[in-house]
């Protein structure tokens, strides 16, 4: 049986942590390929303590490819854009267990991403595991 993410938090713990990246400098040809796509991500969720639930792709025509992870913890998506080497990531999570910049850093090093370029957005209720503050 999988392990459920938020055993440990109280339910209707209402956090998480929104990641928004762009990656640049990315070979063409890894971002043309689906099947590599597919599972750069859900290797680089998996790592960052996601819970992936599915992952579905689409391969668009001329090129370009979109992958979306359904996640226990919520979702992750990737966008490519392979005529000029980069793509849009978005990763959110809710909860503490899940590292969703984690995430991203793993997934761009998969990638080989010559810049990364995040962003991250605190959701819900400020929970100090998600801020950084210390807990009395």
């Amino acid at each position: 049986m999988s392990e459920v993410p938020c055993e440990t938090e109280p339910v209707g713990l209402f956090a998480g942590q929104h990641v928004l990246a762009e990656l640049e400098g990315v070979s063409p040809e890894i971002l043309d390929d689906e099947k590599f796509l597919r599972h750069a991500l859900g290797e680089a969720l998996t790592q960052a303590n996601a819970t992936v639930l599915e992952v579905v792709s689409k391969q668009f025509d001329p090129q370009g490819v979109t992958v979306l992870a359904l996640l226990s913890e919520s979702h992750a998506s990737i966008h490519t854009y392979p005529e000029v080497g980069s793509v849009f990531v978005d990763v959110f999570t809710c909860g503490t267990k899940a590292k969703p910049a984690l995430a991203v850093q793993l997934l761009a090093e998969a990638l080989g991403a010559a810049s990364t370029r995040t962003d991250m957005i605190i959701r819900g209720n400020r929970v100090p595991a998600l801020v950084g503050e210390e807990t009395a």
